[in-house]
């Protein structure tokens, strides 16, 4: 058994070191401050060399691809159809360069699922997740701190992909049920349970920061879910406990100001424009109910359906929407047997105590993304993709440690006699 564990730490060892460097590229866009590596596109370069020498070892070793299933499957579904769309898009330009980006997704979701095969694995890219979060969220910090224009006039947000308040709040706030399960696990060091805690309150102050509604609800659902499913229950609600008050003693006024507005959607102009959005997807799906408008195609469609009073076109504010919209039922389909497919699977691996304390906090920050994506979804983010690669992964490694049942010895019985009955 040693022998097996250790071989499987050394498997695509490199391709494995490549993911890491990728997960650092997503959240610390070392190109977006540092001029000179813009020209190298490390979150490419990374994302392929990972792809690339998992590739290899499969073809030269004579290893089969693990396409993780049903689930697997539909996501390849779901791309292959999002490049079939540019036939029937409404902007066949735009939906080819979004299925390509996909692609590009689903090889890091394939890439990990097939790299990341051990529990120690898991644990590192975890913690390598948590801890290159802390670099978004002190820019968005920074970024408040220093008068630097604000989204709205009062919303954080940082460079690159966290410039939109919304994408960043859900890509931080990602990190915080990890977070908060290696820093209550007695067993961790204690660097590490400092470290991991530091960067859940920094994702906090970030997601207020940013003034997200459905960045903060998907943090509430988290911790939550967390709460529920964690081996510690007494410190999960601690934890649960000194969020609650730290929230009501540091947020500023102007975020429960903009939280409150949700009961008020009709005189808030970003609220209702979700409302629209939902609107024209109905619409969509009302004419074209199979396929959808193409992948990328819903705010090229929306003069087409939207009312009159909707002048500006919105993305779809809702992942599941948008997939209607631009792939109909059948992406939608696929989408939900991806999606609903590895949430269970990781809700069952935390239930397995060789796993759980890791378990537990991503399904848990799967959770608190799927609750974003009801308000906030994009189909393209990287930090979708490499959440639900760790998911699936976690419960790979479940099943593959499951504890198997004993046989307990059977007695033996003897044949019954007439003659053993009249002695006895």
């Amino acid at each position: 058994m040693a022998e097996q564990k250790g071989h499987g730490q050394k498997r695509d060892a490199l391709a494995f070191g490549a993911l890491l460097a990728f997960v650092a590229v997503v959240y610390v866009v070392p190109a977006l401050w540092i001029e000179a590596l813009a020209p190298l596109r490390l979150a490419l370069a990374t994302s392929v060399v990972a792809a690339v020498l998992m590739l290899v070892r499969r073809l030269t070793k004579g290893e089969a691809l693990f396409i993780d299933g049903l689930r697997g499957a539909a996501l390849i579904g779901l791309a292959i159809l999002s490049l079939a769309s540019t036939e029937w898009s409404v902007n066949p330009e735009h939906s080819r360069f979004t299925s390509i980006e996909l692609l590009k997704l689903v090889a890091i979701y394939l890439t990990l699922v097939n790299v990341v095969s051990t529990s120690g694995r898991l644990r590192m890219m975890c913690i390598a997740l948590v801890l290159f979060s802390a670099v978004p969220s002190i820019g968005v910090i920074r970024w408040f701190l220093s008068g630097s224009p604000l989204v709205e006039g009062f919303r954080a947000r940082w460079v690159g992909v966290y410039s939109d308040p919304n994408h960043m709040a859900m890509d931080i706030g990602l990190i915080v049920p990890i977070a908060v399960s290696f820093a209550a696990g007695r067993e961790n060091r204690i660097w590490l349970r400092l470290a991991t805690a530091l960067s859940a309150v920094l994702a906090v102050c970030a997601i207020i920061l940013s003034h997200s509604r459905g960045g903060f609800l998907g943090l509430c659902a988290g911790l939550t879910v967390w709460m529920f499913i964690a081996r510690r229950r007494w410190k999960a609600f601690m934890v649960a406990a000194a969020f609650a008050i730290g929230l009501a003693i540091f947020a500023p006024s102007s975020f429960w100001q903009r939280t409150e507005s949700l009961t008020t959607f009709r005189e808030d102009p970003s609220a209702l424009g979700r409302v629209y959005a939902w609107k024209v997807a109905s619409e969509i799906n009302r004419d074209k109910p199979l396929l959808g408008v193409g992948v990328g195609g819903f705010r090229y469609a929306w003069p087409l359906y939207a009312p009159p009073e909707a002048t500006h076109a919105y993305v779809a504010h809702n992942v599941f929407l948008d997939v209607l919209g631009d792939l109909g039922f059948v992406g939608l389909v696929l989408f939900l047997i991806f999606t609903g497919g590895v949430a269970g699977g990781v809700f069952r691996a935390a239930r397995n105590p060789r796993i759980s304390a890791v378990a537990a906090g991503v399904a848990a920050a799967v959770a608190g993304y799927l609750v974003c994506d009801l308000f906030s979804g994009y189909i393209l983010s990287a930090h979708f993709y490499v959440l639900f690669g760790l998911a699936a992964v976690a419960d790979r490694i479940a099943r593959a440690e499951r504890v198997p049942i004993l046989e307990l010895p059977r007695a033996r019985v003897e044949p019954w006699a007439p003659s053993r009955a009249l002695k006895a």
